[in-house]
């Protein structure tokens, strides 16, 4: 959307208000639609709910498409965002159920590869197609995000279903089964069962075992308060710098600063989109503790706020 709207605005007509609204929705809905989605993903499946993720976005993609006003856009968009956060949502969820103990923490990454990775994509094909006409070229940039849904749409012919829902749902013999697609040590897999299936409070009160959950989140012991101040705040800190911004009006800072022509300010928003995914794969791989990564990535944080 951040190239796009450099062209919808052309064609379309719409106010910066507007413009604005259109950028700023996707957030909201995005937040509404990831607290849809741990109920939903509970009711239908963590497979399922990553297919209902594609078609609701998929659908939005479209309607932003052929939309011919911007009410019609405004549509499309909202749906987007509640795909999104479905997908955001249930994504690492799924990970973390379905990946082997030892490789959980590598895996459960790939999400932010693949979000960035998708942003820097959608860079790249603005500016690919940004000498088209301004009527056709915004429009095919935001059907470009109708292919990921494709694909999710492939993948769930392949993936299984995650082995905490199935136990979840007393379907303990198809859950061995999906383990033992990711692990074939038998005795490794019957303890992770179990492990699942304690978590999950069966055999006991399923809703003593929530309550219990909850108590702890809400009346946490010292350790588990600051992860839980340390988590919350490293995710709070990195919306609050403005990282959003920098991505949706990417464009619009680089005209601020003197770059006029549209494909060159386009070329310069590739460019943040390569810095981004390069250092978010340098944190992945760096070759230390969660805690040394974290410390060096507060500090650089601390100098480019101030730079």
């Amino acid at each position: 959307m951040s190239g796009a709207i450099l062209f919808i605005q052309e064609d379309l007509k719409i106010t910066e208000v507007q413009q604005e609204i259109l950028v700023g929705i996707l957030s909201v809905m995005s937040l509404l639609g990831s607290l849809g989605g741990g109920k939903t993903s509970d009711a239908i499946g963590r497979k399922w709910t990553m297919g209902l993720a594609a078609i609701v976005f998929q659908a939005g993609a479209a309607v932003m498409t052929l939309a011919p006003s911007f009410e019609v856009l405004m549509i499309g968009r909202i749906l987007a965002g509640v795909g999104i956060g479905f997908g955001v949502m249930i994504a690492p969820v799924y990970i973390a159920e379905i990946s082997p103990t030892v490789s959980r923490g590598s895996l459960t990454s790939f999400p932010e590869i693949f979000i960035n990775l998708g942003i820097l994509l959608g860079y790249v094909s603005n500016y690919a197609f940004s000498g088209l006409p301004a009527h056709i070229n915004w429009r095919i940039m935001l059907a470009v995000g109708i292919l990921p849904s494709v694909f999710i749409a492939f993948a769930l012919c392949i993936i299984p279903e995650s082995p905490r829902w199935l136990v979840l749902q007393n379907r303990v013999d198809e859950a061995r089964n999906v383990l033992l697609k990711t692990n074939e040590n038998e005795a490794e897999v019957e303890e992770r069962l179990a492990e699942i299936e304690l978590a999950a409070g069966i055999g006991n009160s399923g809703k003593l075992e929530e309550k219990a959950v909850w108590r702890e989140l809400l009346n946490p012991s010292p350790a588990l308060s600051r992860m839980l101040v340390t988590g919350f705040g490293i995710q709070c800190f990195q919306q609050i710098t403005g990282i959003d911004a920098t991505v949706y009006y990417s464009p619009e800072i680089f005209k601020a600063a003197g770059i006029l022509d549209n494909s060159k300010l386009l070329a310069a928003t590739v460019a943040v989109g390569v810095t981004k995914t390069a250092f978010i794969l340098t944190a992945i791989f760096y070759r230390q503790s969660r805690e040394k990564t974290s410390s060096l990535c507060k500090h650089n944080w601390d100098d480019c706020m101030l730079v």
